[in-house]
This record gives structure tokens, C-alpha cells and sequence, in this order.
């Protein structure tokens, strides 16, 4: 997915190259195929070869895996994702990264309190 969205399109030997040899090319035919089931691509026709684009942006790609790990991995916590996530950091988060997380943190209990 990250090939397909930062080209906008790819064929499997776009990303075969990109990945520089790290899948065969029967794998990542078989990867795209799944995607392609889930609908998160679509591909076209350039002559005999499949062209693959995405089909949502990548933000909204990106939120709509982490809901599904989220649930699958996680039983739907966010507090139990996070907490993985900061657990297994190897260094340590910077100032402004601590301060962003206590922000949300505060926004969150707010919304709470106004319900």
C-alpha cells in the first residue's frame, strides 16, 4: 500500500523493485489480490499489465487499519493500544510528543464530563 499511495499508481513490478527483493512476485500478486478484495484497491488495464491505485486516501486507509487492529488485537481499547504502542518504544518520547498525548488525554476527559 505504501508504494501504491506514494506513486499513486504501481504494477507489481514497481513494487517488486521497490521492495527490493523482498517478496516474490507471486506474493505480492497474492497481497494485492486481498487488498483488492477488501477494496482498498482497484486496478486498470496498461496494455497486458494491472496497474493498481488506491482507492481511499491514505489517512483514511491508515484510521481504518488501526480501527481494525484496534479491535482485533485489542478488544476495542484504545487505552490498551496505546499503552502497547508507548510500551514498546524503543527511546524515549520527546517534550512535544508527551505534551500532544496529555493534551488529547485532557480533551478526552473534558468530552467525557460534558456527556
Amino acid at each position: 500500500m505504501d508504494v501504491i499511495h506514494r506513486r499513486g499508481r504501481a504494477t507489481v513490478g514497481d513494487i517488486q523493485e521497490e521492495l527490493e527483493g523482498e517478496a516474490t512476485y507471486s506474493a505480492i500478486r497474492s497481497a494485492l489480490r486481498l487488498l483488492r478484495d477488501k477494496k482498498v484497491i482497484r486496478h486498470e488495464h496498461d496494455g497486458k499489465k494491472y496497474v493498481y491505485l488506491a482507492t481511499m486516501p491514505r489517512d483514511q486507509a491508515g484510521e481504518s487499519a488501526l480501527k481494525h487492529l484496534v479491535e482485533t488485537f485489542f478488544s476495542g481499547s484504545q487505552a490498551a493500544t496505546v499503552s502497547a504502542i508507548l510500551e514498546m518504544a524503543d527511546t524515549d518520547l520527546p517534550d512535544e510528543e508527551l505534551d500532544r498525548l496529555e493534551e488529547l488525554i485532557s480533551r478526552a476527559r473534558q468530552q467525557d464530563s460534558e456527556r
